[in-house]
């Protein structure tokens, strides 16, 4: 074979390679009449410091890469603002913690005297956040009623972390004004905490938390337990809390501490195509490795056996359908 001939070989088998991977990139795009393709799936998350950022942009990374969606995932403010973007279809999906969602659904708590939120709908649970309330070996502080005259960052104003602090706060027979509060993002109290301008900084996320490892680069970390009668009072008028221990290895404090979690989970809008849900929920869990390989936290908990767990509004018409046919 002469030098032309083979030159001229060698580009149609590249045109024929190129051909069939965009066939397969298309088949993959398309599933019994659904044109993936068409639809573009935003992926609402939380700040970039915490762990709904990369959680979420594990998920919107499954959706594009490897079932063919148009998709992003949008750091946001998380829970409060998350919810606000699925009830306006500003975003397809969110995660949310279930106190949150649980307040908005049933239009109680900082709901109060809104219109329940009853298109809200859900496709899985994920993993337990942990209330934990931090400060430093400096301040003194040991136990949820030394809080009292102190100055403390409770999140910013009506994010999930502000409306679990409310929580704790009622359930220790206090309110904010036992306190100076900052109504900052746990990312900016934890750097006010470092330059002593507050004492102590409500955190609820996932363990570890990256912002509160690198606290401990510079302080001794103190964790507040959420215990005995404060947590029973908790537990008594919000059943989604539930009672959980952080090792003292997460962060290196002197002992194992006792406090409450709640379960984040997947949030959409029941007017979400059934198709478009169904096909969602069943290619995370065909893909759950690559969910889980977003955290430790992901690895442990993001699990089919879990999906149920801390989720108490119902789920999508189109996740109900695949659960079914997976027997759960």
């Amino acid at each position: 074979m002469n030098t032309k001939n083979m030159f001229l070989t060698t580009i149609l088998v590249l045109l024929l390679a190129v051909n069939i991977f965009a066939a397969g990139q298309a088949e993959t795009a398309k599933t019994e009449g659904l044109d993936r393709s068409k639809h573009f799936i935003t992926v609402a998350t939380g700040p970039t410091s915490g762990l709904y950022y990369p959680i979420g942009g594990a998920f919107s990374s499954v959706f594009q890469n490897k079932l063919g969606y148009k998709s992003s995932a949008q750091a946001t403010g998380a829970s409060a603002e998350n919810i606000t973007l699925i009830l306006e279809k500003r975003a397809e999906m969110a995660i949310a913690m279930s106190d949150a969602v649980a307040q908005a659904y049933q239009g109680f708590g900082a709901y109060e005297g809104k219109k329940p939120a009853t298109e809200l709908r859900a496709l899985l649970g994920l993993y337990p956040n942990y209330v934990q309330l931090v400060t430093t070996s400096r301040t003194g502080i040991t136990k949820f009623t030394d809080l009292k005259g102190k100055r403390v960052g409770v999140g910013a104003p009506n994010s999930g972390v502000e409306l679990n602090a409310r929580m704790m706060y009622e359930a220790h027979g206090m309110t904010y004004a036992d306190s100076k509060v900052d109504y900052l993002n746990y990312g900016e109290a934890i750097a006010q905490l470092k330059n002593n301008l507050v004492d102590a900084v409500f955190v609820t996320s996932g363990i570890p938390n990256a912002t509160i490892m690198e606290l401990g680069t510079t302080s001794q970390i103190v964790l507040i337990p959420i215990e005995g009668e404060g947590l029973a009072n908790l537990k008594a008028k919000y059943p989604f809390f539930v009672e959980a221990t952080i090792p003292a290895d997460v962060y290196d404090t002197k002992g194992d501490v006792v406090t409450a979690t709640v379960r984040n989970i997947m949030i959409v809008n029941a007017s979400l195509d059934e198709e478009v849900a169904y096909d969602l929920t069943k290619g995370v869990f065909e893909n759950i490795g690559d969910i889980q390989a977003a955290h430790a936290t992901a690895k442990e908990h993001i699990t089919l056996a879990n999906s149920h767990i801390g989720v108490d509004i119902p789920f999508h018409e189109g996740a109900k359908r695949y659960y079914s046919e997976v027997g759960m």
